[in-house]
């Protein structure tokens, strides 16, 4: 059924219904367009008032390069065990916890010129009602994944015409420093391989979101032909 921006405002605003603080994930391959609903839905819904949602990423658990070379993984970053998803998980636990209405939460970010994780660098205020966290992920149903997964109170998926994604992994590497043909090459060798794994996981989803209409201002450089400028959506349980 077509789906406008107004109606993913309306689901998420649902999800505080009952009062207590709820946290909202966002799933999907690299490049599918994570980062920009769960930037457009927070400020949308922050726009009226007083701030009462806020974003934190999955990437700030990127394991640090350090780590990644001592692992031998550096040439996978990226990958499901390059993430520190156990601390992830208790960091969604805390934000749900009752003793987080009283209190700034800490979350780390990610900085993508440095590609490193960068602790306390986002803070979650206790008047945030909604958490808008995203990656890639939410869905992944083993080992400390599954955690993630149980305290989410929905999941929605993001899907986006290939051909798009891949253009966008290719760009986003040129952006932060590689060269075209490295920039190909691991989005071939590491992004891809990550992002049929994350595929895999579509079917847990609450929702699948192939396209918005209606979106605000400043949120259409979305292409119409794929991704979240075309139409249509799906509920999953």
């Amino acid at each position: 059924m077509p789906l406008t921006f107004d109606d993913l405002l309306a689901r998420a605003r649902a999800l505080t219904r009952h009062g207590r603080r709820a946290l909202l994930g966002v799933a999907g391959g690299p490049g599918a367009g994570k980062t920009t609903l769960a930037e457009h839905l927070v400020r949308a819904l922050n726009a009226t008032g007083d701030p009462w949602a806020a974003h934190v990423p999955m990437d700030g658990f990127h394991l640090a390069d350090v780590e990644l070379d001592r692992l031998g993984r550096r040439d996978r970053k990226g990958a499901p065990d390059t993430f520190d998803a156990a601390g992830y998980a208790a960091l969604l636990r805390r934000l749900r916890s009752p003793e987080a209405d009283d209190e700034i939460v800490y979350a780390p970010g990610f900085e993508r010129v440095l590609e490193q994780p960068i602790a306390g660098a986002i803070p979650v205020s206790s008047s945030a009602r909604l958490v808008v966290t995203e990656g890639n992920y939410l869905l992944l149903g083993t080992g400390a994944w599954a955690r993630v997964r149980a305290e989410l109170d929905e999941v929605w998926f993001c899907e986006i015409d290939e051909q798009e994604r891949l253009r966008r992994l290719v760009a986003r590497h040129e952006r932060f420093g590689k060269a075209h043909a490295e920039a190909v090459a691991w989005v071939r060798r590491s992004d891809q391989r990550n992002a049929e794994l994350v595929e895999a996981t579509r079917e847990r989803a609450d929702l699948v979101v192939r396209g918005v209409v209606g979106w605000p201002d400043g949120a259409g450089h979305h292409r119409a032909g794929g991704g979240l400028g075309a139409l249509g959506a799906d509920t999953g349980g």
